[in-house]
């Protein structure tokens, strides 16, 4: 009988939520999309285990399901053991991926990888280039490849916040922290793109970190394949919050309502909840508005997890659900922190901005 690794790393993980009478259900944004009992927590944690012990064949049809999720973490809030189905299925990718098992998406997403890396370095080159770092480096940034290559502006504004809270030149890390490598179930492809990472870092003082897919890349995914950071990677979000007193408030903020999205790997991941509000509440001069589910029940935007790329249908239902509510509660400024998902509401029709570029305008010199 083939067993593959998967079973025997997270056996416990996956007979609990096989056996489990699907409590979290209703927390997963893919099935709610979908309306599929198969795409539940249960029913991909339940063919993962399937596939990983040998009772169904390692085939699309059994292992498709492991990338229809967003990686949200919600179903783990709702879970009574803690269970973390996110990183078990990122894990049983990796299995799927190494037999030929993976959908065509995440397979272009890996052969794409060095075509991608080169966009990042030469998006990141174009910004420095019009204000080039004078004087010794005093931290490098990780922005996030999706901010340099989609939303060149944001990733120029967190560079201009970031050398302003350190208060000294910064330049931009060409490295990817090799999440979609992670995601699309490449595991050796993503090891490699971590040490890659760790050698440019070695030669910055400090590293900060804007998007917080590369920060929870770097403080919790990369030890899982045994590489370490030469520096312990800063949240820019976290110096912007010790540095709030220095926020002016922006009067087109104080004129409209400012609902805050919470990115998923912000807050389930990283537990930076009252942050991002404080800083919202300091620009705007009043507590920013929310969805109906908020904090450690806050919805995703169906941007994580590779999914517009696995199920763009899903992915774009679920940010369209999002949106809707938005309107529905009065509309307003859409906030988030957060490169796919600002990508992903805008790719909607939906004018959202994000928390990096309202610092750049509120942080006095």
């Amino acid at each position: 009988m083939l067993r593959l690794p998967i079973v025997a790393t997270h056996k416990r993980a996956l007979e609990t939520c096989v056996y489990c009478p699907k409590l979290c259900r209703a927390a997963c944004p893919v099935s709610n999309a979908e309306a599929s009992e198969t795409v539940t927590p249960w029913g991909k944690m339940s063919l993962a285990y399937f596939v990983g012990r040998g009772d169904v064949p390692v085939e699309a049809e059994h292992t498709a399901p492991a990338w229809a999720c967003t990686g949200c973490h919600a179903c783990r809030e709702k879970c009574d053991h803690r269970n973390e189905p996110a990183t078990v299925l990122v894990e049983s990718r990796a299995d799927f991926f190494a037999r030929g098992a993976a959908p065509k998406g995440a397979f272009d997403v890996v052969t794409r990888a060095q075509e991608r890396a080169g966009e990042t370095a030469a998006a990141l080159d174009a910004i420095e280039a019009e204000a080039p770092p004078r004087g010794p480096v005093a931290a490098g940034v990780l922005v996030g490849c999706s901010y340099a290559r989609k939303n060149p502006a944001v990733a120029k504004d967190a560079l201009a916040v970031a050398a302003k809270l350190v208060g000294g030149p910064v330049r931009a890390i060409r490295s990817c922290c090799g999440l979609p490598s992670l995601h699309a179930g490449d595991r050796e492809g993503f090891r490699v793109a971590a040490e890659r990472l760790a050698a440019e870092v070695s030669e910055v003082p400090r590293l900060l970190v804007v998007d917080p897919g590369c920060a929870r890349a770097t403080r919790v995914e990369h030890a899982r394949v045994g590489v370490t950071l030469p520096r312990e990677p800063e949240l820019l979000l976290d110096l912007a919050h010790a540095a709030q007193d220095r926020l002016r408030v922006l009067p087109e903020l104080a004129e409209t309502t400012v609902r805050w999205h919470s990115p998923c790997q912000l807050g389930r991941g990283l537990g930076r909840y009252d942050e991002p509000r404080a800083l919202l509440a300091k620009m705007s001069g009043k507590e920013p508005a929310t969805f109906q589910r908020d904090r450690e029940h806050g919805e995703c935007s169906g941007a994580g997890g590779l999914l517009p790329v696995t199920r763009p249908r899903t992915s774009e239902a679920i940010a369209d659900a999002r949106i809707a509510e938005h309107k529905a509660r009065g509309g307003g400024l859409l906030v988030t922190a957060c490169a796919s998902s600002l990508r992903r509401f805008r790719s909607r029709g939906e004018e959202a901005e994000d928390l990096v570029s309202l610092l750049a305008r509120a942080l006095a010199p």
